[in-house]
């Protein structure tokens, strides 16, 4: 290599990639650290030994303006072995933004032919949040769908690059996250549209960081054995080692006898342990109350998927930073995965869950009021069971909260429900709505011993009840007692 061949000015060896979203802070800022080395044109007669500093700042992408006088060019630590190290705060949440870096000899007076310097493209300030699961999770819709690429979500991909988000989400192309590479092509899931919402309302960048893998087990996911555990870590380290959340929509693997028993205590086990291993203590958890699936068993015992759902319905309400969203409404493109339609639907709730319960606001009510005047944040939580009670020997009263308008069954020959006693099963006769949030069912005969009640039950129950102004249904649930 020549002399003129050789390369000079400003690298950038470390620091955020092209179309990175730094993770903000609780002020809405992000710290933006860069570092790198630097080498004279000494053909320029520039240099010599006299050295210099490499500079840094941060411009607006569309127009090349300075984001704020705070962030236009700064000079970093530059040493003369060749190193610097710099840093721009405070960066606010939004973008598109770019950085760029340029090397200023010692005593050139003119700024604006300094040596040249590496960009980078693209950037936002924002929020990351974790996908993390199996195939529903992964996303597995195949047909076609109206969920395109849009500035402002962003993505880490599974070949450790930043881009712009895009289905698949889960593409394993050249991945350098293996535990997570899937054995099938993945297709449409709902995670796009949710971070589409999220940034309508919220005004700033969304990021996603899909580190599902169809199939997987709870266990797999141990937050200190578990391989997929260690993968996310590698993942969110990549991205910066800061998110605002998670998504977890995962359970079918454990419906099987000897999980699904204990799957909340090893579910509640584990996110303790995740946010411990995220350094994160008060991680949000965004759940997902499995779907229905069409197996090819004749109707056999089922009990453990609905063990599994009562567990994801018991952990929200065991802990106040998991909230629960249901699913099985929801149609399928295969006999287990939520179709493209699907998927958008249950984006939109996942995406109202963490309006209402991370970020404390929700689409309706933002702008809606003159300002200075309070108003009640509408409800995102779906209606779940509050009260059973046995009434007159043979009828079960359910009632259930929040409702906003009024309970129904899209499916007048639908029994969603069931009931036992000490005996076994208690057939149910008919099902009646009343008093726009409560049920009353009506039993072929008196039930005997303890009464136990069940909506939503196994793998493909009948049509749920929905609160039909929301078309939100209500939350399955398990072995419900109902005293007399």
């Amino acid at each position: 290599m020549t002399e003129a061949d050789k390369p000079w000015g400003a690298f950038i060896e470390n620091g955020p990639g092209d179309w990175q979203v730094l993770q903000q802070d609780a002020d809405g800022y992000a710290r933006l650290r860069a570092s790198g080395r630097w080498a004279p044109k000494e053909s320029m007669g520039l240099l010599g030994a006299s050295g210099g500093t490499v500079e840094l700042r941060l411009v607006r992408e569309d127009s090349g303006a300075p984001v704020s006088g705070d962030l236009d060019w700064r000079g970093a630590a530059t040493g003369a072995d060749g190193g610097w190290n710099g840093e721009l705060y405070p960066v606010p949440a939004g973008g598109p933004y770019r950085l760029e870096t340029r090397f200023n000899p010692k005593g050139n007076k003119l700024g604006e032919w300094s040596l040249r310097g590496d960009t980078r493209h693209f950037l936002g300030v924002g929020d990351l949040w974790i996908i993390a699961g199996q195939s529903n999770a992964s996303g597995y819709g195949r047909g076609p769908y109206d969920d395109a690429p849009e500035l402002g979500l962003h993505m880490l991909r599974h070949n450790g690059t930043w881009a712009l988000a895009a289905h698949p989400l889960s593409d394993a192309t050249a991945s350098v996250f293996p535990a997570s590479r899937e054995t099938y092509n993945t297709g449409h899931s709902p995670f796009l549209h949710f971070a589409r919402a999220l940034k309508r309302e919220l005004g700033h960048p969304i990021a996603l960081l899909p580190a599902a893998l169809g199939g997987s087990p709870l266990e797999a996911w141990h937050p200190g054995t578990g391989p997929l555990f260690a993968n996310l870590k590698a993942m969110v380290a990549k991205a910066g080692g800061r998110v605002k959340g998670m998504i977890w929509y995962q359970g079918e693997t454990d419906t099987e006898p000897g999980k699904a028993h204990d799957y909340l205590e090893r579910f509640l086990a584990s996110a303790a342990g995740w946010r411990e291993g995220l350094g994160h203590a008060e991680l949000p958890i965004l759940t997902v109350q499995l779907a229905r699936y069409r197996s090819e068993k004749p109707g056999g015992e089922d009990r453990e998927w609905s063990q599994v759902r009562e567990a994801q319905r018991q952990a929200a309400l065991r802990d106040a930073r998991i909230c629960v969203t249901p699913a099985l409404d929801l149609p399928l493109d295969d006999t287990i995965h939520i179709g493209t339609s699907g998927n958008m639907t249950l984006g939109a709730r996942l995406a109202r869950c963490a309006l209402g319960a991370v970020y404390g606001s929700v689409p309706e009510i933002r702008g809606a009021l003159p300002e200075g005047r309070a108003g009640t944040p509408l409800e995102w939580k779906a209606p779940d069971l509050i009260e059973a009670a046995l009434e007159g020997g043979h009828v079960v009263r359910l009632r259930f909260a929040p409702v906003l308008s009024r309970l129904e069954s899209h499916d007048p020959k639908a029994m969603p429900f069931r009931v036992e006693d000490d005996d076994g099963f208690v057939p149910v006769e008919k099902a009646i709505y009343f008093h726009r949030d409560s049920v009353k069912l009506f039993l072929a005969k008196a039930p005997r011993g303890s009464v136990r009640v069940s909506c939503g039950y196994g793998e493909n129950p009948d049509t749920l009840p929905m609160d039909v102004e929301r078309q939100m249904p209500v939350l399955a649930f398990h072995g419900i007692p109902a005293p007399a």
